[in-house]
């Protein structure tokens, strides 16, 4: 489910990318412009918006099951996880920014002004990431790129995520080996997956039609 989320965010992200402007004017405007003017543009809206609350719900979902199974005893791979969830994060709250409403101005004002309370480094840290002594339109290219990369990002440490579980295997409640009491993937988890993938997609189209 994890990763139909990404693949779903990835891909509407992308052509909302297209008509989007990272500019503290024109950001609004060409929100405005996706859900009123561009073809189905408010449905693309309405899927990666709502499709971010899927995600996270997923993804909490899966920390309690990694953590009811045992997975943190995989250390690195649970490192990975814990990367993972961070930048998922950082590329929820940059994507908070973006449209430029006065909601995201407090917020983005908020947040940037928390770093300037870390010690000896807080202030440079700040007029780093926000471009300026406050929130502009450096800022807003800044968050916009940074949230343009987080997923790509995102997708390599999945990778390496999935490729550090394969290797060591997943863990079971009891803390046994299972390995005598292993099945196929396919038939018996494939079509599994499939409906949860089916019933889930049409979750999200419905809540993004009707929202």
């Amino acid at each position: 489910l994890l990763r139909v989320c990404l693949i779903t965010q990835i891909l509407t992200g992308l052509f909302l990318a297209m008509h989007y402007t990272p500019d503290v004017e024109s950001a609004f405007n060409s929100v405005a412009h996706i859900c009123r003017d561009v073809n189905y543009g408010w449905l693309l809206r309405n899927l990666h918006a709502n499709g971010a609350s899927f995600f996270f719900f997923c993804l909490y979902f899966h920390i309690g099951r990694g953590l009811y199974y045992g997975s943190y005893l995989n250390t690195v791979t649970c490192n990975i996880g814990v990367i993972l969830f961070l930048l998922l994060k950082k590329s929820a709250f940059v994507r908070y920014v973006l449209p430029s409403g006065q909601l995201s101005f407090s917020g983005a004002t908020v947040i940037t002004n928390l770093l300037s309370a870390i010690p000896y480094i807080g202030t440079t840290l700040e007029e780093s990431i926000s471009g300026g002594f406050s929130v502009h339109n450096a800022t807003q290219t800044r968050f916009f790129t940074f949230h343009f990369l987080f997923p790509f990002v995102i997708v390599a440490a999945t990778v390496l995520h999935l490729l550090f579980l394969h290797e060591t295997g997943s863990k079971n409640p009891l803390g046994l080996n299972s390995n005598v009491h292993k099945i196929s993937f396919h038939p018996y988890f494939s079509y599994k997956d499939l409906l949860g993938f089916a019933i889930m997609l049409i979750l999200l189209t419905t809540i993004a039609l009707f929202s």
